[in-house]
């Protein structure tokens, strides 16, 4: 099994001038310290407007750095939000391609669409249409990553010419596909398109085994179409976070947190009345709290009692845990703790056999995925005396009475070129 952070960047009022720097760089350190112990992912989620839950506007600066700190964790960008209205498909393939040259191919990429009104509303999303827009999106920005160049696309809902997009990443065709989740449908989704599943439902072993055996059994079956270039078959389970030898002293370092961080999730996304700038969202937390069921997150308790219930995760098909760790008011200097604990008594008996299921599990899905593959509808590349060439626009340079200059039509790009009268005035106009 493997573990994953994730990093909201969670924020609860009040905040000072300094707030949104200490918290970043608090986190870029817990990221370094994490690498250092082992773990295998850090994940940083897109979302905007989402004010206490998540700061996180800009995960790819966020993990650029990360990598620059680290040598061996996964850096998942999770989740870039797909549809055109947020990110033209373009953009997202040339920074996923960029953070996997930064991080020397350990770039992740996590996909979704938000359900937020703050979101959807505030980039003219209609809900309606953005798993089809997703689904548009996602197709063609792995095409664009694997294809040199990618030959343009009319869609329903974007459209672009063609170009080679560039860079391209480390990883070939492109990083590992994923899905964020949140429901046992979108997990179907994520297996029908062929991408892992990145859960953030908050499921016990017993209801994570259902839905990681549904998943497989998709991945394995006829209703397999890849939306990538590649099928990356993985399910990842999503929990709170806090170890620590007494219990109590666990639950009382990160329930609190664990409890923000699902209040706050409900307010923005279910249940909420959100006043930009205005709302306070911890208060609220705070005045709901006694009504609130304790908080359960089954990384939360002793060394022993993780292990227990991470092989029944593991026992139940689920590939990776990711740990809600910076939530809430929970401190720096407890999350790094919980880490080391983790680290020193939890990790080891939960990896001793990591290679050898690795290799079972390959071995298992690997005609299911090569028959995956050629169910694939590819999109054909240009022969080379069908790729378009593009004119430059430039600047035609002419005198001031509007007439041509002998020079007319030469590439000023924006520096007046003197003529052979020095008292003759001359300015470039066109397109930038």
């Amino acid at each position: 099994m493997r573990f994953g952070l994730i990093y909201e960047l969670q924020l609860p009022r009040p905040w000072d001038a300094e707030s949104e720097h200490r918290m970043v760089h608090q986190a870029l350190a817990e990221v370094e310290v994490a690498d250092r112990l082992g773990f295998d992912y850090v994940w940083a989620n897109e979302h905007h407007f989402l004010e206490e839950y998540s700061h996180n506007s800009a995960p790819e600066v966020f993990l650029a750095a990360a990598a620059g700190r680290t040598s061996q964790i996964h850096v998942g960008h999770a989740v870039v939000l797909s549809p055109p209205g947020y990110n033209p498909p373009a953009h997202v393939a040339e920074r996923i391609a960029m953070l996997d040259l930064v991080s020397s191919g350990r770039a992740e990429w996590g996909t979704g669409s938000s359900a937020s009104r703050a979101e959807l509303e505030g980039f003219n999303i209609d809900p309606a249409l953005k798993k089809l827009m997703w689904a548009e999106a996602t197709e063609q920005t792995a095409n664009m990553m694997a294809m040199s160049p990618y030959p343009g696309f009319k869609g329903q809902f974007f459209s672009m010419p063609t170009r080679n997009v560039i860079p391209k990443p480390l990883q070939k065709p492109h990083p590992p596909i994923w899905l964020a989740c949140s429901n046992k449908e979108t997990i179907h989704v994520a297996a029908r398109n062929g991408v892992g599943a990145l859960a953030f439902a908050f499921v016990d072993p017993v209801e994570a085994a259902k839905w990681a055996g549904e998943y497989y059994a998709i991945i394995k079956s006829d209703e397999c179409v890849p939306i990538g270039h590649t099928v990356n078959a993985n399910i990842a389970m999503a929990t709170g976070f806090s170890v620590h030898h007494d219990e109590a002293e666990a639950i009382r370092r990160g329930g609190e947190g664990f409890q923000f961080f699902g209040f706050a999730l409900g307010h923005h996304y279910v249940y909420g009345e959100h006043t930009p700038g205005v709302t306070n969202v911890w208060d609220r937390f705070q005045r709901g709290r006694d009504a609130m069921p304790p908080a359960v997150g089954n990384g939360i308790g002793t060394p022993d009692q993780l292990i227990d219930r991470l092989r029944q995760y593991q026992d139940s098909g689920v590939d990776q845990v990711i740990f809600v760790q910076q939530a809430g008011r929970n401190t720096h200097n407890d999350i790094i703790a919980s880490l080391e604990l983790f680290a020193a008594e939890v990790m080891p008996a939960m990896k001793a056999d990591q290679a050898a299921r690795d290799a079972r599990k390959q071995a298992e899905l690997a005609p299911y995925i090569e028959a995956a593959l050629k169910r694939k509808n590819w999109m054909r590349p240009l022969t080379p005396d069908a790729i378009p060439s593009i004119a430059a626009y430039g600047r035609s340079v002419v005198a001031t009475d509007g007439t041509p200059n002998a020079i007319a039509g030469r590439r000023g790009g924006g520096i007046n070129i003197p003529s052979e009268d020095p008292s003759e005035k001359l300015r470039a106009t066109g397109n930038d």
